[in-house]
């Protein structure tokens, strides 16, 4: 990109900031937080900055700031789920008014799900077909074809955290990592009623009394549904589940991509996984078309096949019989509810009281038809002005990013092409897709509650796997607008920022732009960087799972995350349990190299001059409070507990910690040698 090009994109992001020059929002509009952006009254200045910068920059928020009781923690990103949940009840409400295609058949999903006096009077009457066909299941070739028949499209290992499914094997439609012109159909483990692997195998005192926890859950649960011997199915259906948790892979193996890439023809899955009927599996599941199938975590695929061929059919119908029913049991009724929330709420993550009905039935209905209420949210809480906006912000910060590549002292040019290549050709999505779902082939009935439930999730299964064949949509989106939330699609090579999370904190039109720079600047470099971390390094700018490095340059690399794990293994909330840095480095290199490029696209803004100072803060230090404000959180210990094994995203507090690697925040708050947070210039990590 040129010269003339990057002050193009530093000029255009002032409609984003409303500024007049370099220092503030002079559009007429308050803040919402203070008096340029940042709740100064959450902080608290007894702390020194070089101690501990998230206290400093939230602390009084912290002592302040009570967990609600239907939640396990409260963020920055749980208040704007909150706002988003306000106003999609309100549209939801009012839906039959609106001249949206799909309003009706929105109003109607919520009304069912908000009906309790006709669900708790159908009691578990809408489990009964479910449970009579397991209980028809006669032979291994029914087992295979019933694992087949439940199958779900609700799992994706590059996204996030989102890589758990309690049924046998998850299914995600994607991208060939190989061929990304083409889809192809990917098998995943799947089968456990707790979070990990680790939760079964784990000798901790804290992993011992969650499986009698869940033992218990089990028996209560098969009681409330009428099945008899409840406590000796319940040791099978214990037993079962801690085989398969055996062959599973751990979160890091899961995230590794390489190994993860396994190509298996349809005719092998007989040789490589022996025990299940694979033909009436693929039958039954829709892949009999598949001559190609992925399969992410290969020895489990093989570990769940072996226990199908080994384990006792009695087994096997009691553990299908129970998860039949958990599944279904948070939209049955209260009795059902109230045992699912003691096990998943209380016991697992400590929440005291269940989510209110609403809540329940809003993101149930998001998870529906959630471009249909996507469609409304969009008309009237995000104009066209602000998707340009933001538009052009991004612009602003991939131009960073790219000065950022060419000033690498380490990375030799064959290399620097393909990242310039790469970062010139990632798509971005702002605000709301650029085509709508299709919600046709979805009966809804405003009196089958649980129906419309398994409707909706066997018409979005048959959706994905209307893929195979068909030529790559790169424009698809995989969230929706009222999500408080962001991706990097590495396949895609394309960036995603929908409506909902573009409020403040993270980005007010009257804040001060160091503020926006920091808080969602952060986030859009940190979504412009996962391009770049230790996965989306792999891929090449057309999305294809490629080693477009040097030798040298990745050796370089390599040594950069390995001093950002081992910088973030030094994080230890409790006594026995810190973050993992392994598991956690992909987001900490995105939020590492994603401030940095905010930081550089703010600077270039200001056209060269200063900003002001404002309340007795400059404009560095503002930009680095705007970060910290995004990562405000507060935890119930078990919840943290879980979060330390199974997310891939550090918890908020060290998140915000990230700015010890940035040599500007160092002399924005003069941060000395002797305090915690210093770091030599050798220790801090740039990585890009």
């Amino acid at each position: 990109m040129s010269l003339k090009s990057l002050m193009v994109a530093a000029s255009a992001v002032c409609i984003l900031v409303a500024c007049s020059g370099p220092g503030g929002a002079i559009n007429g509009g308050k803040p919402e937080y203070g008096t340029f952006g940042f709740d100064t009254v959450g902080m608290d200045r007894n702390v020194a900055a070089g101690d501990d910068f998230f206290s400093y920059a939230n602390g009084g928020w912290v002592k302040s700031t009570p967990i609600p009781n239907d939640k396990s923690s409260w963020n920055t990103f749980s208040v704007l789920a909150e706002k988003s949940n306000e106003r999609v009840k309100d549209l939801i409400t009012h839906a039959r008014e609106n001249r949206d295609p799909d309003a009706g058949k929105v109003a109607d999903f919520y009304a069912a799900l908000m009906d309790e006096a006709a669900i708790e009077a159908r009691g578990m009457e809408p489990l009964r077909p479910e449970l009579a066909k397991v209980a028809a299941l006669s032979d291994r070739k029914a087992i295979s074809a019933y694992i087949g028949a439940i199958m779900r499209a609700d799992v994706d290992p590059l996204n996030a955290t989102n890589y758990y499914t309690d049924r046998p094997l998850g299914l995600w439609v994607a991208q060939d990592l190989d061929e990304p012109e083409r889809y192809v159909p990917y098998l995943m483990q799947g089968g456990l009623g707790m979070p990990d692997r680790d939760f079964y195998l784990d000798n901790g005192a804290r992993f011992a009394t969650l499986r009698t926890q869940y033992l218990a859950h089990i028996v209560a649960t098969l009681k409330l549904a009428g099945i008899d011997k409840p406590e000796e199915r319940a040791a099978r259906i214990m037993a079962l589940e801690t085989r398969i948790a055996r062959t599973h892979w751990s979160q890091l193996d899961t995230g590794d991509v390489q190994k993860a890439n396994n190509t298996w023809d349809r005719a092998e899955f007989a040789t490589k996984a022996p025990g299940m009927d694979w033909n009436a599996f693929f039958e039954a599941s829709g892949l009999s078309g598949a001559d190609k199938i992925k399969v992410w975590q290969a020895s489990a695929v093989t570990g769940l096949a072996g226990l199908v061929g080994s384990e006792s059919l009695e087994s096997w119908k009691d553990y299908l019989t129970f998860h039949a029913i958990n599944r279904g049991a948070p939209n049955l009724s209260k009795a059902f509810v109230d045992q699912h929330f003691e096990f998943y709420g209380k016991a697992l993550s400590g929440q005291p009281e269940p989510t209110p009905r609403w809540k329940r039935a809003i993101a149930l209905t998001n998870s529906a038809l959630g471009d249909a209420v996507g469609r409304m949210y969009v008309a009237k809480y995000f104009p066209p002005e602000a998707k340009a906006a933001v538009e052009e912000m991004v612009v602003n910060i991939k131009a960073a990013m790219g000065k950022r590549i060419e000033a690498l002292s380490w990375m030799t040019p064959e290399t620097k092409v393909e990242a310039h290549a790469k970062l010139e050709s990632m798509r971005v999505g702002v605000g709301y897709p650029n085509k709508w779902r299709d919600y046709s082939a979805l009966t809804v009935s405003a009196d089958d509650a649980y129906g419309n439930l398994e409707r909706a999730s066997l018409v979005e299964y048959r959706r994905q796997l209307a893929k195979l064949g068909q030529p790559v949509d790169r424009d698809e989106w995989f969230m929706v607008p009222q999500e408080v939330n962001a991706l990097f699609a590495p396949s895609q090579n394309s960036i995603i920022f929908p409506a909902a999370i573009l409020e403040p904190t993270f980005f007010d039109p009257n804040a001060d732009p160091a503020v926006n720079y920091g808080a969602i600047g952060g986030v859009i470099g940190h979504e412009i960087s996962h391009g770049f971390d230790n996965l989306g390094s792999q891929f090449d700018s057309h999305g294809r799972l490629r080693d477009w490095w040097t030798a040298s340059d990745k050796a370089q690399f390599n040594r950069a995350a390995d001093m950002l794990a081992t910088q973030f293994d030094g994080y230890k909330p409790f006594e026995d349990a810190a973050v993992n840095g392994r598991l956690t480095l992909g987001e900490n290199i995105a939020d590492v190299a994603g401030l940095s490029a905010a930081y550089d696209a703010w600077k270039l803004s200001l056209g060269g001059k200063e900003a002001p100072v404002l309340d007795g803060f400059t404009g560095d230090q503002r930009f680095f409070l705007g970060w910290a404000q995004n990562y405000r959180a507060v935890f119930r210990d078990a919840a943290l507990r879980n979060k330390l094994m199974t997310d891939v995203h550090a918890p908020g507090p060290y998140r915000a910690q990230t700015v010890r690697n940035l040599d500007a925040w160092y002399s924005a708050f003069d941060v000395k040698p002797e305090q915690k947070l210093y770091l030599d210039k050798s220790q801090r990590v740039p990585v890009w």
